[in-house]
């Protein structure tokens, strides 16, 4: 049984967290860490989880947290708070995982840009952890992140255009520029802080794109397609929040290349994903819907591309909280633990 330290606990990544490793048979929380609610079990937090996590909360830098038996950290905490931690957690015998775009960039140029993209100081303050971490998405590092101390977990959007693109940009099965990343994403992505745009008279029955330079994830997929493209890709990123709780529906476009069909499109998805649980693709008359992953770990890819006009067309469906977030960073766990990656994940979603 490996213990796990979640520092963080009481945001939605990391209550994701704690609501897969309740019912993950190797996987154990042994120690929760936030700087909100020190002294108090985290269910005062959040009483559904009353009977099921009473654990009490313990500050960062008490002795709890220090001296946990955790094998394993895992920062699910903004952007500079895992570039503190993760020195000490490494030396303290732990493995790490971060959620945030710390250890995404392995070289300190990719860094540099990512940080400048969202505004933060250029200076890594773990420069060498960070030229050991891995890009944490499994079905695209398994084997680097069974042996990788650190792991950046992706971000929830890349999450989504990452694998909804990857068949074709590796086949060549769609022209290499011109790629349209068109995302919509239920309002939990945001974050349980409030603010005066996710109030609910603010946010009910609305929709809106946001951030349409600059997005942070844009870095990861165009550096993760170019590695499978084996040349440079850009996309055109366009992120919008739609008034749901939880999911992302991507739709990806392109131009089909010379000589590409439906068919092998659909032929070549289903051969890049046979062999993943969590990845399911489906023809363009198969029904789909964020409903079908709402709290599943699954990704629904639906193949559609339009001969008559040539255009490449594929919906990427994912639960922002979970496969993009605590879900793959569970799937992430059981890799670098020896575990069967599904353990603690294998199950169908919410529905209604």
């Amino acid at each position: 049984m490996a213990g796990v330290k979640l520092i963080g606990a009481g945001g939605y990544g990391g209550l994701g967290m704690i609501e897969l490793l309740l019912r993950h048979p190797k996987l154990k929380l042994v120690t929760l860490v936030d700087v909100e609610g020190v002294g108090k079990p985290l269910s005062a937090m959040w009483p559904y989880m009353q009977g099921y996590c009473d654990t009490v909360i313990v500050a960062p830098d008490s002795p709890q947290a220090k001296d946990s038996p955790a094998d394993v950290a895992v920062c699910a905490t903004p952007d500079g708070v895992g570039q503190i931690t993760g020195p000490v957690e490494v030396a303290a015998g732990r493995k790490v995982l971060d959620y945030s775009g710390d250890y995404r960039f392995n070289t300190l140029d990719l860094y540099r840009d990512y940080a400048t993209r969202i505004g933060r100081d250029v200076a890594h303050k773990a420069p060498d952890l960070l030229k050991q971490s891995v890009y944490g998405l499994t079905e695209l590092h398994r084997r680097e992140i069974a042996k990788a101390k650190v792991v950046g977990n992706p971000g929830c959007f890349a999450m989504s255009c990452i694998l909804g693109l990857a068949p074709a940009v590796k086949n060549r099965l769609v022209e290499s520029v011109g790629l349209v990343c068109d995302c919509k994403t239920g309002v939990s992505g945001a974050g349980k802080k409030p603010a005066a745009a996710f109030h609910y008279p603010e946010r009910y029955d609305t929709s809106n794109a946001y951030r349409l330079t600059g997005h942070q994830h844009v870095m990861e997929i165009e550096r993760e397609l170019s590695v499978l493209a084996g040349g440079p890709i850009q996309v055109t990123f366009t992120p919008q929040v739609v008034p749901m709780t939880r999911g992302i529906l991507s739709t990806l476009y392109g131009r089909l290349a010379p000589g590409a069909t439906q068919g092998a499109m659909l032929e070549a998805y289903r051969a890049f994903y046979g062999n993943e649980f969590f990845v399911k693709v489906r023809d363009f008359n198969e029904p789909a819907s964020t409903g079908d992953v709402r709290g599943s770990n699954r990704a629904v890819l639906t193949v559609a591309c339009d001969e008559r006009t040539g255009a490449f067309r594929v919906i990427s469906h994912i639960d922002n909280l979970v496969k993009g977030q605590a879900g793959s960073a569970v799937q992430n766990l059981n890799v670098m633990s020896g575990l069967e990656e599904s353990l603690g994940l294998d199950l169908p979603g919410a529905h209604p």
